[in-house]
Parts: C-alpha cells; sequence; structure tokens
C-alpha cells in the first residue's frame, strides 16, 4: 500500500504551527499542529474533543462555511486536521486568528448534550480554551 502523506513526514522534526498540502482533487489539508510531535506533551482527550466542538462550530458558521470541508482531531493528540477548498494558506491563517479567539469566548461547548455527542460526558472547556489560547499564540508567531 502507499504510504499517505502525514506519514511521510519525518515527526521528529515536525514543528508546531501551521503546515499545508494540497492533493489532485484541490482539497488542502491544513496540519494544525498544537504539540510538538513524540514531544511527550499531548492535548488531553476531554479538551481534544472540546476544541473540536467548538472550532469546528465556530468554522462552520464562518465567512468561509463553504469552503470548509472537515475539521477533527488528530488521533495522536498533537493537534488536528482542517480541510478546505479554495482557500490559501494566508487565508486559513487569517481564519484561524479570527475564529480561535471566537471559539474560546463561547461559554457553552455545542453540541455536547446527550442526544448531541457520543461521548457527551469526556469535555473539558477550561482546558479547551488553554490549549486554544497557547495555539493562538503559536499562530502569531508565524
Amino acid at each position: 500500500m502507499d504510504k499517505i502523506p502525514s506519514f511521510q513526514k519525518n515527526h521528529d522534526v515536525l514543528p508546531v504551527g501551521l503546515h499545508a498540502q494540497t492533493d489532485q482533487n484541490g482539497i488542502t489539508t491544513f496540519d494544525l499542529r498544537f504539540k510538538k510531535p513524540n514531544g511527550g506533551d499531548y492535548v488531553s482527550p476531554k479538551a481534544l474533543h472540546t476544541i473540536e466542538h467548538l472550532l469546528a462550530t465556530v468554522l462552520r458558521n464562518s465567512a468561509e462555511k463553504e469552503n470548509i470541508v472537515y475539521f477533527g482531531p488528530m488521533g495522536c493528540r498533537t493537534g488536528f486536521y482542517l480541510l478546505t477548498l479554495r482557500l490559501s494558506y494566508d487565508e486559513v491563517l487569517a481564519l484561524l486568528k479570527k475564529c480561535i479567539p471566537q471559539a474560546i469566548a463561547l461559554e457553552e461547548i455545542p453540541g455536547s448534550k446527550r442526544e448531541e455527542c457520543g461521548n457527551y460526558l469526556e469535555h473539558d472547556l477550561n482546558d479547551a480554551k488553554r490549549e486554544l489560547k497557547n495555539y493562538l499564540n503559536i499562530l502569531e508567531n508565524l
């Protein structure tokens, strides 16, 4: 089998930040790397789940919602994948810098009721906001 693109990256040298790769169908996969791979510091499962709910909701309600294909967590708990259409690196960077503060400002976790979420007890709003603030600081320094 062919090795998928994300497994072709050397994770020992992959820094935190924002990385992009466009496939043959015009979909760009953005790697929102919150944590250094294999660094021993990972996003907690509860914060990861909450960030997914917060940022997915804000991105899918943004002015670019028609260009958002998918937003979800990495299984390694070092970040998230954002799949887009027709958005450049600079546009996504600006979008994240606008949407992350909106996600941080939310006082309730969207879609976190039992009937809305398959694991509604696994959330941590405070830790999610802390991780989002840390990542926003990373983006501000790119």
